[in-house]
């Protein structure tokens, strides 16, 4: 029997959602498990893709801009 994953979350849910991915560690499990898995509900699926995403895109700002900072110092002399 097939379930349906079209169904639009309650407040509950998006609650519990919230707080599990608010615990550190566990919500980098939980947003790979919800993002990737092949049950669960479509709009929570599609709000974790998004997340991990615009994490991707922080790892990366963060190593662009380091790696210009760390540059940047070494560019220009102590006093």
């Amino acid at each position: 029997m097939e379930e349906d994953y079209d169904y639009p979350m309650t407040v509950g849910d998006w609650m519990i959602t919230t707080v599990v991915l608010a615990i550190p560690v566990v919500n980098i499990i939980m947003f790979l498990v919800w993002a990737f898995g092949s049950s669960g509900n479509t709009s929570r699926k599609t709000y974790c893709q998004a997340g991990l995403l615009w994490m991707l895109i922080g790892i990366l700002a963060m190593l662009v801009f380091g790696g210009l900072g760390a540059l940047t110092q070494e560019l220009v002399p102590a006093n």
